[in-house]
């Protein structure tokens, strides 16, 4: 892009910098302690000017808190930070964007009722004309090919044009270091191309860019390099492209990973059966469901994929008894009509569930491990009479921590205290120790490290080899192509025809979860309830 000053003042205009060798960023023996743990262990970091620098490592490595320091959201306990040669402080986020510093974080913080206009005006430092910030936006949406409507309500928007407004509000900041965290976990495969193309271009400009993902295969795609990480501290530099997926994996857990072992089993009888199943949004930036209908065996991993918010919050909820439906035969576990059942009679009768949301619905954040193990699993023993039993509850969290190998200070520990993977350990090991006849798990390795994924993915290969019928729900497609025998995909609450996992492949799931299936083809029975062909 030119910075020549006779440009159109509303199209960004790209400051590279001093014109000098320093290093864009250089971390020196940052160290940060926390009361339980050091997240940071005197780490020292450098990024060149248009360099793509990842940051691997297991979920508590500390790579979330490097990235804060950088940004001005936490103050190192000690160390340098250099920018473009000089050190400084950078004492808030405020201070990190007046630099040049601008991070699109995991999630979203985007105001559902306000246009895009309005929410990328809330995060500028700067006044603004919101007609002229429209036509900035424009111009630099389009230059970038993020293309966004300034004027359109974020409620109205897909999770791919919410990052692209994320991006796009960074940009009009014209940073010279962008962080991205897990920045393609809500993309369809044509949208992360898209957005590499964009990386690239930013990059060939001499916009720095720091990218944290667990996803290797695009740390070896994108990144130039990469610094790795470990318990706080830095364990390797490395050039991702002339690294293997192996030993990537094995510098970020300290061992190599299992392959995946798949026991032979033949799918049995249909333990999860949802027959015509429409459900009505209660949140209207929600998406209602529209006749899905599917069937699960037992001893199969069934997928469904699709971008989040194409009617996944409402299936699940039907799904779980949160929202009880209309029809009783909507929904049978086990060979018995529980549509209308709420969520502990559809427990009673063999079902297990594992939400998305860790905290808050998956876990109290509050409560201790002990206390979360009670919330699904008190009928482990753990009740006598109307009474808590708090040495089973406990010997129950004890048990689960060992056989999942959670890391934390024991059952003891609050939920909230937990890294997110190790969270998500625990969570899948209260429901897997309970012998679920049917397990529905939304989102299972969302931002969780390689070790603990390929940890999961096992378990649920080995649970289905009991004879388990298991509901995956993800939007990681890498994710269902390992573990599933069979996948759909749920795009504007209609499920898309169901195919043998070896039968499709990445490319044509990534139009389905645009909703780009035939309308003849979705509704045909056997393709939408394959069981009762």
């Amino acid at each position: 892009m030119s910075n020549s000053s006779d440009r159109d003042g509303a199209a960004m205009q790209r400051d590279p910098g001093p014109k000098h060798t320093a290093p864009r960023l250089m971390l020196k023996g940052i160290t940060k302690q926390y009361p339980a743990v050091r997240a940071n262990d005197d780490v020292t970091l450098t990024v060149a000017p248009g360099e793509i620098h990842a940051v691997l490592g297991e979920n508590g490595a500390g790579k979330s808190t490097l990235m804060k320091i950088i940004y001005g959201a936490v103050r190192p306990d000690a160390g340098e930070i250099h920018w473009e040669g000089e050190a400084l402080e950078i004492a808030s986020p405020a201070a990190a964007r007046k630099l040049g510093i601008g991070m699109v974080f995991q999630h979203f913080s985007l105001f559902e009722t306000l246009t895009v206009g309005e929410n990328i005006a809330l995060a500028l430092d700067e006044p603004f004309d919101l007609k002229a910030l429209a036509k900035r936006i424009r111009d630099v949406s389009a230059e970038y090919g993020l293309d966004i409507d300034p004027q359109r309500h974020v409620h109205s928007l897909t999770v791919g044009e919410r990052q692209r407004v994320e991006i796009v509000r960074c940009l009009l900041q014209n940073p010279r270091l962008l962080i991205m965290d897990e920045p393609t976990s809500v993309l369809t495969p044509q949208a992360v191309r898209k957005l590499f193309a964009t990386l690239k271009r930013l990059a060939a400009e001499g916009c720095s860019i720091l990218y944290i993902s667990h996803k290797l295969d695009e740390i070896q795609e994108l990144c130039d390099t990469a610094t790795v990480m470990r318990g706080g501290r830095v364990t390797g530099h490395v050039k991702p492209k002339e690294e293997t997926h192996a030993s990537l994996a094995q510098l970020m857990v300290g061992h190599s990973l299992p392959d995946y072992t798949r026991r032979e089993h033949n799918p049995g009888a249909v333990l999860l059966d949802v027959k015509a199943l429409s459900v009505a949004s209660d949140d209207p930036f929600g998406t209602s469901l529209e006749n899905v209908s599917f069937a699960v065996h037992a001893g199969e991993i069934f997928g469904i994929a699709g971008v989040s918010g194409n009617g996944q919050a409402e299936l699940l909820s039907a799904l779980s008894g949160e929202k009880r439906g209309s029809r009783m035969d909507a929904v049978s576990i086990c060979g018995k009509p529980a549509g209308r059942l709420g969520a502990g009679a559809r427990r009673a009768l063999g079902f297990g569930f594992v939400p998305e949301e860790r905290l808050g619905r998956g876990a109290v954040p509050a409560m201790t491990l002990s206390e979360n193990a009670l919330l699904t699993a008190h009928r482990q023993n753990m009740v006598s009479s109307g009474w808590i039993k708090a040495g089973a509850m406990r010997a129950f969290a004890k048990r689960c921590i060992e056989a999942f190998d959670v890391r934390c200070g024991g059952p003891e520990a609050l939920a909230q205290s937990l890294s997110g993977g190790n969270l998500q350990k625990y969570i899948m090991g209260r429901e897997i120790l309970q012998a679920p006849k049917v397990l529905v798990v939304a989102q299972p390795t969302w931002g969780v490290d390689v070790g603990a994924a390929a940890f999961i993915r096992q378990q649920l290969l080995d649970l289905s080899a009991r004879g388990v019928a298991i509901l995956v729900i993800s939007e990681e497609l890498e994710e269902l192509f390992d573990i599933c025998d069979r996948i759909a995909v749920l795009a504007g609450g209609r499920l898309s025809p169901v195919r043998a996992t070896g039968a499709t492949n990445a490319e044509e799931i990534g139009r389905w979860m645009a909703g780009l299936f035939g309308e003849r083809e979705g509704a045909a029975p056997s393709a939408g309830h394959p069981a009762h062909a």
